[in-house]
């Protein structure tokens, strides 16, 4: 493994058509800058999850930072991946944390990463056609497709809080990318939070008390885990999530980098494991490669690893800090809003892109059923209660995407009206 880049051309221009490749990096200030924005983008999702479990955000945000630092180690530092808290968690904590505690719920965190971590090592030495067999691009593009597509509410109920602090973000962020060239273009989600945020302050949407209470340093709150093994099993189901949003995530930055990066994938989900039961040791959300950065680099053409070696050390950081915690906690809901709709859309058109690039057959119906229900079940975000675990639009999506495209390709070939 190499941690030094590349100098991508003169370090301040990416020509059109190009891209700023992994193992490559613009000039140190740009890429501060665009680690910045990799913090901004991941910032209101990983806060999310502990303010809807309960769960320390301070805490989350420090082991995030060590998941993403964990992962670029374990990955050779060749895949550009930020690690954040995964919304697949909140459902069996939530359950986990009423029934035994939050040191119960914990533990399930910290066995589902040692599963996951167990899977990635069986995907390295097995190598993933197998995963490419029961993913192929059809599948992995309406997963890609659905996880950004999912949010889209999320999106919409910050927007309508503060609508008009909302249009001034996201039209800051579509302006700036076309007003501009260079840095201050690449820039434009941060600029464009950064004047949405001045925008709501001077409307008085934004309050400071808390910033004005928290202290400059403190260390994050730990918490041991302890196990039941009745609680389990709502953790261990979350495996397939994390396993298809990572293979998702390798197969975005493949599709967006002209490079194969299958042979990672086994490592990813490896890391994955690594940083979820790191998270489970000390009282951190589980964690999943961030659908948020992907936007980022899809915007900003930028896919240097040390951007977000830039963003993990800028995040512990950030954790040490009680005083920032709460001021980005100010960050207004319309200005999450504007800057969500935005990255959110960019996922769901990735999925697409992946579709495209690998020439999939929409005429064949398989492909095309394969596409269509699990998007539906996605943005509609179904919901199926199995007790007390409740699986989502994501996990059901994923799960039809898989049936689907498996049962009706096997009975295809067994009747012979199979395409492929």
């Amino acid at each position: 493994m190499r941690l030094g880049w590349k100098l991508h051309g003169d370090g301040a221009r990416i020509a059109p058509g190009e891209v700023v490749a992994p193992h490559e990096r613009l000039s140190w200030p740009r890429t501060i800058g665009i680690g910045l924005q990799h913090i901004v983008a991941m910032f209101g999702a990983t806060f999310l999850v502990p303010v809807l479990t309960d769960f320390d955000p301070a805490t989350t945000l420090f082991f995030s930072a060590i998941g993403t630092i964990t992962f670029l180690l374990v990955t050779g530092n060749k895949l550009p991946s930020y690690l954040g808290s995964s919304f697949a968690f909140i459902a069996p904590i939530t359950a986990a944390t009423a029934s035994g505690g939050q040191s119960v719920a914990i533990g399930g965190i910290l066995a589902t990463g040692l599963l996951l971590a167990l899977v990635g090592v069986v995907v390295h030495f097995a190598g993933p056609r197998w995963i490419q067999i029961a993913m192929p691009p059809v599948v992995t593009g309406v997963i890609v497709a659905l996880i950004g597509l999912n949010l889209a509410p999320v999106a919409w109920s910050n927007f309508q809080k503060f609508p008009v602090t909302a249009v001034v973000t996201l039209a800051s962020i579509i302006l700036i990318q076309v007003l501009f060239r260079g840095i201050v273009g690449r820039l434009a989600i941060l600029l464009g939070v950064v004047i949405g945020y001045a925008f709501a302050a001077a409307r008085g949407e934004v309050s400071f008390e808390k910033v004005e209470a928290a202290g400059w340093l403190g260390l994050p709150h730990f918490t041991a885990p302890s196990f039941d093994p009745s609680v389990l099993g709502l953790f261990l189901p979350v495996v397939l999530v994390l396993i298809a949003e990572n293979v998702g995530h390798v197969k975005s930055v493949a599709a967006m980098t002209g490079r194969d990066y299958d042979r990672l994938t086994g490592r990813a989900l490896l890391a994955d494991g690594v940083a979820t039961t790191l998270a489970g040791l000390g009282g951190g959300s589980g964690t999943t490669t961030y659908a948020e950065n992907i936007g980022v680099m899809a915007a900003s053409r930028v896919y240097s690893t040390a951007a977000y070696w830039v963003a993990a050390f800028g995040a512990l950081l950030l954790s040490l800090s009680p005083k920032f915690g709460a001021l980005i906690a100010t960050v207004p809901d319309g200005v999450l809003g504007g800057v969500t709709t935005m990255l959110y859309g960019m996922i769901g058109i990735l999925g697409a892109r992946i579709w495209v690039q690998a020439n999939v057959n929409f005429s064949d119906p398989v492909n095309l059923t394969t596409a269509a229900v699990p998007l539906v079940i996605g943005i509609a975000d179904f919901t199926w209660t199995a007790g007390d675990l409740q699986f989502g639009g994501i996990a059901l999506g994923t799960a039809s995407a898989l049936v689907i495209y498996h049962v009706m390709r096997a009975i295809g070939r067994w009747r012979g009206t199979a395409e492929g």
